[in-house]
């Protein structure tokens, strides 16, 4: 495995100047947001001299991209915020097929008006199931004209709130367009070690052969996000699990301050380096 970063953790001059510090600090790829090259998150269009920028950055500092983010809520009550957000999509995926990145990263959405990422007691209803399947279809029919595939992430306060809920839709999409971005600390709050090793075990055993990239964040006794290995997540547990499934992909860190992240990537170094001595 090869260790990553989200991009938008540092606020650069310039994509060139990101992906430099990301290298200094050890990550050799990242899931990149277009924020990093000075344009929106969603962008209405991306010109060519941005496109050549970001390359360059990429062959000058040595940082593949290994995924794009274009999340938004794909079932907001708004037809229009859907509206928008795939017309966004749709310039976010040519982007990447340009930048030779496989891989779109999504949010399934919550039926919570305001907030992408807060539950919504709707979020459990067939309604809004069908509306996510809805969405999915023309997500997958832009992402197939474009050739990447599409990552989603199993989030508690989201439509897919489990790896069950992936699963199902991955089976009910019969895309193999359609991946899954896994994160641990996103499958609970407050749990036991046997508990979150049942539950880690469990997502990765349903999802393992769809995984594109792995997370690695951490949650706090209390339920709270944590930086990656600041928490209560059984880090070897996980990596050897996650290894187990076959997977050999990038483990991209985010949710922590920028001054954190030289600090998390030589934690994930020692990781993955009893990761490599445990499987010899």
């Amino acid at each position: 495995m090869d260790k990553g970063i989200f991009s938008k953790t540092f606020a650069t001059a310039n994509v060139d100047e990101n992906f430099r510090v990301m290298r200094s600090l050890g990550y050799t790829c990242t899931q990149f947001n277009f924020a990093s090259a000075d344009l929106p998150s969603l962008p209405d269009t991306v010109a060519r001299s941005k496109i050549e920028e970001i390359s360059a950055a990429v062959q000058t500092q040595g940082v593949r991209i290994a995924a794009v983010s274009a999340t938004f809520n794909m079932v907001h009550p708004q037809q229009s915020v859907i509206d928008a957000g795939m017309a966004s999509l749709e310039v976010i995926c040519q982007a990447a097929a340009d930048l030779k990145c496989p891989l779109v990263t999504l949010c399934t959405g919550t039926c919570d008006a305001e907030d992408q990422w807060r539950f919504h007691p709707d979020n459990d209803t067939p309604e809004a199931w069908q509306r996510l399947c809805v969405s999915m279809t023309q997500a997958l029919e832009i992402a197939d004209r474009y050739q990447v595939a599409l990552g989603i992430e199993p989030e508690l306060a989201n439509i897919v709130s489990s790896a069950v809920k992936a699963r199902q839709l991955i089976d009910e999409m019969r895309s193999e367009r359609l991946k899954v971005i896994f994160d641990p600390a996103n499958l609970f709050e407050i749990a036991t070690l046997s508990e979150q090793h049942r539950i880690v075990a469990h997502g990765l055993d349903l999802l393992g052969a769809e995984i594109a990239i792995a997370h690695a964040k951490d949650r706090y006794a209390d339920g709270a996000f944590a930086t990656a290995g600041k928490g209560l997540l059984d880090y070897p547990f996980y990596l050897q699990r996650l290894s187990a499934s076959g997977f050999n992909g990038s483990i991209v860190t985010h949710g922590l301050d920028a001054s954190e992240a030289g600090w998390v990537s030589t934690m994930l170094d020692q990781q993955l380096q009893k990761l490599e001595a445990y499987s010899c």
